[in-house]
């Protein structure tokens, strides 16, 4: 018999996904079979499945050793340790729910290929290895970021720690109680403060997306608030707000209106002239009345100098 104690990290979520994770070896059906014969309880009575589970609440599971170790073998794997990112130099802010990150260009946020190291598999190799989560955490939740950049965009980005973590950035996040700041590079002189709506359509087979000013078929509408900074060069440093949070958004956006992004040949830019990747950064984070700075890379800090453009970091 096996009994697990229900930690923060695992409350929140239903009973049997839980299970489905823990039990990884075993099949849906035999998991409800087993609660209908009680072979499995939760805090000492029958469970349908669909309760959520809060920290304290006792698991058992009536299974022998030999049964046990066949449902939960391999469920998590070595866990390998990456050398080529120093991941806490990466850390704005962590607590024990969740974690802040500077994400550098070139970095995943997800993997997209099977074979893929993202920013979520570097963020595991941290917390395993520091002895933060352990193989028992991994069989029940999986940490994971709750926003995403692009490959080559830097900057802020958020991450759940444990599934508590995950859920109230997800839903801040969803409902724009966290709000979002970026600086983007573009090209040419913008004087004014505007806001750009349109609507989003995406190109699944190019990946890349297209806005125009009606809605089409299958477009999102989107929101996006701009601020010039500063100007220098032939490019304006502008602090965009997003209202709506899209794929490829504020690329698209700025595109829309004549000013694509430096380094940003997918929306019009002349990346051999402008910059080796899209001078985009998220920089600013406001949640749960805290103000989060991700501070500028070396290659975009390079970019505002070699162009004269004044930006006096936070």
């Amino acid at each position: 018999m096996k009994e697990i104690i229900i930690t923060s990290g695992e409350s929140g979520q239903r009973f049997d996904k839980f299970l489905g994770k823990y039990l990884h070896g075993c099949g849906r059906s035999f998991l409800y079979k087993m609660l209908r014969k009680k072979n499995i309880t939760l805090n000492g009575k029958k469970a349908s499945g669909s309760e959520l589970l809060s920290e304290g609440d006792l698991v058992k599971l009536f299974f022998s050793d030999e049964t046990l170790e066949k449902f939960t073998e391999g469920s998590t794997g070595a866990i390998p340790v990456y050398d080529d990112v120093d991941f806490e130099t990466l850390i704005i802010y962590e607590d024990e729910d969740f974690i802040l990150l500077n994400k550098p260009a070139g970095i995943l946020s997800q993997k997209s290929k099977p074979n893929d190291v993202s920013l979520c598999e570097y963020l595991i190799s941290y917390l395993y290895h520091s002895g933060r989560i352990t193989d028992e955490d991994l069989r029940a939740f999986t940490p994971s970021v709750a926003n995403r950049l692009d490959r080559n965009t830097s900057g802020l980005i958020t991450a759940g720690k444990t599934l508590k973590g995950l859920q109230e950035l997800s839903e801040a996040l969803r409902t724009r109680k966290a709000e979002k700041f970026y600086l983007a590079a573009a090209k040419g002189r913008i004087i004014d403060s505007g806001r750009i709506s349109g609507y989003l359509t995406k190109d699944s087979a190019g990946n890349t997306v297209s806005i125009s000013d009606y809605p089409t078929e299958g477009s999102a509408p989107i929101d996006t608030e701009f601020r010039p900074v500063s100007y220098g060069g032939g490019y304006t440093l502008v602090r965009v707000r997003l209202l709506t949070g899209k794929t490829h958004q504020i690329r698209a956006a700025l595109a829309h209106i004549g000013h694509p992004i430096a380094g940003d040949p997918k929306y019009g830019s002349d990346a051999a002239l402008d910059a080796a990747r899209q001078m985009l950064h998220s920089y600013e984070l406001l949640l749960n009345g805290k103000t989060f700075v991700a501070p500028l890379p070396a290659d975009f800090a390079l970019f505002l100098k070699k162009h004269g453009i004044d930006f006096e970091q936070r």
